[in-house]
């Protein structure tokens, strides 16, 4: 179903015209009698009331940001999103639907991950209502269908992706991803929510962790992995700074021999990588006694 816009017409004159043949109807119920118009005044009377009626039963107030869906014996007419007062089809009904922009938080949902650790994660969703037809006869409640389609999402992207890639630092991950996760949510979010006549705006992480079960050993494995790179950096500097010394050697007429130098070279790599102040130790002879 296609939104269409609804007849509708300034409704102030309306509603002055409904006002004047209510207060015409009282004066000749009370003065018919004086008037000398005996049961013709009373039918008249009678006919300005239900004018009026009618006029007022086709009156509604728009605010901005809102629609109304106009429904007449069951039949959609169309909508209307103009703000202000419009007279509309009589005796039809008129549903009230928010064209705001909302925010849905998820609640914590708790899913595996595609490595098949349990992690908790939750997100926020911006959205509006952008066709009230589909909004109001698509789906029953809208904002509900909106809360669940998101959750679903949620869990079926959040099994499709780690929570951190250990091996391969170029895959995509929940944890260091998090912009290319988000949109990867946003477009199934949209494809679900289409039927529904809503837009999705933005979508974004708002939670996201291992589960309490595991985060301990997790935390264990993060924290070994960050020693292990750090320590990979310090020898990699470590040789570089071997490597010039040894070219600073050899350029000043220093030649050691392949003993000498392999001696040096270990000498330089524990005092450079080791973590504590290395304490030297003096060789009054030679290497060879």
């Amino acid at each position: 179903m296609r939104e269409r816009k609804a007849w509708h017409t300034n409704g102030f004159l309306a509603a002055l015209i409904a006002v004047a043949a209510l207060a015409a109807a009282v004066y000749l119920f009370i003065s018919s009698d004086n008037l000398g118009w005996g049961s013709a005044g009373y039918v008249l009377a009678a006919i300005l009331i239900l004018m009026s009626l009618v006029l007022f039963s086709a009156l509604t107030i728009i605010q901005p940001n809102q629609a109304k869906v106009i429904t007449f014996f069951g039949n959609y007419k169309g909508t209307i999103t103009d703000s202000g007062l419009w007279l509309v089809m009589p005796f039809s009904s008129k549903s009230q639907v928010s064209l705001k922009v909302r925010n849905f938080n998820s609640q914590k949902l708790k899913v595996n991950d595609a490595s098949g650790n349990p992690v908790e994660i939750a997100a926020v969703v911006v959205f509006k209502v952008t066709e009230t037809a589909r909004a109001s006869f698509e789906v029953d409640d809208y904002e509900t269908f909106v809360e669940i389609q998101s959750e679903t999402a949620i869990r079926h992207l959040a099994a499709q992706y780690p929570y951190d890639t250990y091996e391969d630092a170029s895959a995509i991950s929940l944890r260091g991803n998090a912009d290319e996760v988000s949109n990867l949510l946003l477009s199934e979010l949209q494809d679900r929510l289409m039927v529904a006549g809503v837009e999705v705006m933005e979508t974004r992480l708002s939670h996201l962790a291992y589960a309490p079960e595991i985060a301990g050993a997790m935390l264990q494995r993060q924290q070994a992995e960050a020693i292990v790179a750090a320590r990979q950096k310090i020898v990699d500097g470590a040789v570089g700074m071997v490597e010039s010394a040894l070219q600073q050697l050899e350029n000043r007429g220093i030649i050691l021999d392949n003993e000498r130098r392999a001696a040096m070279i270990n000498n330089l790599m524990v005092a450079i990588v080791s973590e504590r102040g290395t304490t030297p130790i003096i060789n009054a002879g030679t290497l060879y006694n």
